[in-house]
């Protein structure tokens, strides 16, 4: 027996929360839910505007044809992987369903500064062990930026820092940046995601200030292959964004090949999809530090909580089923 279900939710974002050029008022996504016999398999499938390419409507009628196609057969139909989010989902269920994705979770995170250094200092004071923190970077001014880096490196000695730009600097802007991180402090970050709008641009400026990048957008177009490069640390992986678990552990196989670190990033999933995030990190990449820290950023979670979260938790009965089906 073939059971499969499509949940829909639309979980409310704290005030203020902008990707690129829209706020985000609510995140929206499924939760696809596969039954064979006794085994159950759940995964998440959750677009995000103005970073997937894929719309949510898309999404769902990939879903459909996939979960129809696999309730039908007796063997698993093939995963379209033109769509990264409904890949990624699907991948999960399904490795849950077969017992492949472990219940290990690596719940660590690197605190997120999205606004005062001071907090991040304290967070940070409270970490045992690897101290790691990650800035968004290129919202504000360049000089600005290199100041709260500064800041940061500064107080706490033992800090790893990672940056993300978003490929939002020109060249001229991301010097300023590198101007105003003290030349000793500059080991310390452990990569800077993007800074330049090309990635000619970006190797050039980690070349020339000794500061490490790392690629993140780069590692989703079609020409891009992952290699050793001089000032490159590492490659982040979105896998809602970049596709099935398999594609996923083939990027970490070859960065490693490579001498890169991998890291896996979230892309503002739920409780649930981060949770699923955690035990692919513990799995896959078990020394590095997933980049993880954006429950804050919902007012809700999503069936499975977080630790030592008390952010509520919506359950499974309240969710809209958008399809459903079951096979004999």
């Amino acid at each position: 027996m073939r059971k499969a279900t499509l949940y829909h939710y639309s979980l409310p974002m704290e005030a203020g929360v902008i990707l690129r050029y829209q706020r985000l008022k609510t995140r929206d996504g499924f939760l696809v839910h596969l039954q064979e016999n006794e085994a159950h398999g759940w995964g998440e499938i959750a677009p995000l505007p103005e970073f997937s390419h894929e719309t949510l409507e898309q999404a769902q009628q990939a879903a459909v044809e996939w979960l129809t196609n696999w309730c039908q057969a007796d063997t698993e139909p093939e995963q379209n992987e033109e769509l990264p989010s409904v890949a990624f989902g699907i991948s999960c269920a399904l490795a849950e369903l077969c017992g492949e994705l472990p219940e290990e979770a690596d719940y660590r995170k690197a605190p997120l500064c999205t606004g005062d250094p001071d907090e991040v200092i304290l967070r940070l004071g409270k970490m045992a062990g690897q101290k790691i923190a990650k800035v968004k970077v290129g919202l504000y001014e360049a000089v600005r930026d290199g100041m709260v880096a500064n800041v940061l490196l500064e107080a706490v000695p033992e800090l790893q820092l990672r940056l993300d730009a978003n490929r939002s600097w020109t060249r001229t802007k991301a010097d300023g940046f590198a101007k105003y991180v003290n030349p000793d402090y500059r080991q310390r970050i452990a990569f800077l995601e993007e800074p330049c709008k090309t990635r000619e641009e970006s190797l050039d400026f980690a070349r020339q200030t000794g500061i490490a990048i790392a690629w993140d957008e780069s590692v989703r177009e079609e020409d891009f292959t992952v290699k050793a490069e001089e000032g490159v640390a590492a490659i982040v992986i979105k896998p809602t964004l970049v596709g099935s678990i398999a594609r996923c552990r083939q990027l970490i196989t070859e960065a490693h090949q490579a001498g890169l670190d991998a890291v896996i990033s979230s892309s503002i999933e739920s409780s649930f999809g981060l949770t699923q995030l955690a035990r692919l990190a513990h799995w896959l990449t078990p020394d590095t530090l997933p980049g993880l820290d954006t429950l804050d950023l919902l007012r809700s979670q999503l069936i499975r909580c977080w630790p030592d979260s008390d952010i509520p938790c919506l359950e499974a009965d309240k969710l809209e089923i958008v399809w459903s089906h079951e096979c004999h």
